[in-house]
């Protein structure tokens, strides 16, 4: 770890446990700020043409979802591995397109069955 990286979380550190001054304790809370901001955009600029094209949060009501999300995946992944960078119908990175599809099946992965019912509701209801 580089010497900055130390001093700065030895500032963290020192703020999370100060008795005075600017103090925040957020220590152990996912840090989205190290989210790559880049990526992140064309990620988002993927799921907003999704969004467009079919409806917010259609991903949620497909049959087999799992399954053909893990096809999409795949198939954009080799696509950019064999030298394809951007999809040719939105003109993004197939990475982006790969990360939306890799999002959809962890949001499903991480949500029980009952849980997942809920979610899927609950979107109707808007």
């Amino acid at each position: 770890m580089s010497e900055a990286c130390k001093y700065e979380l030895d500032r963290v550190k020192e703020s999370q446990t100060a008795t005075t001054g600017g103090r925040k304790f957020d220590g152990n809370k996912p840090q989205y700020g190290l989210l790559p901001p880049k990526a992140l955009k064309e990620t988002v600029k993927v799921l907003t043409l999704g969004a467009i094209k079919y409806e917010p949060d259609n991903w949620k009501h497909v049959p087999e979802a799992q399954s053909r999300y893990f096809d999409a995946l795949m198939r954009h992944l080799w696509d950019w591995k064999t030298g394809e960078q951007l999809d040719p119908e939105t003109s993004i990175n197939h990475l982006a397109h790969a990360m939306c599809n890799i999002m959809f099946l962890l949001e499903r992965d991480i949500h029980t069955e009952e849980e997942w019912e809920e979610i899927v509701k609950s979107v109707y209801k808007k």
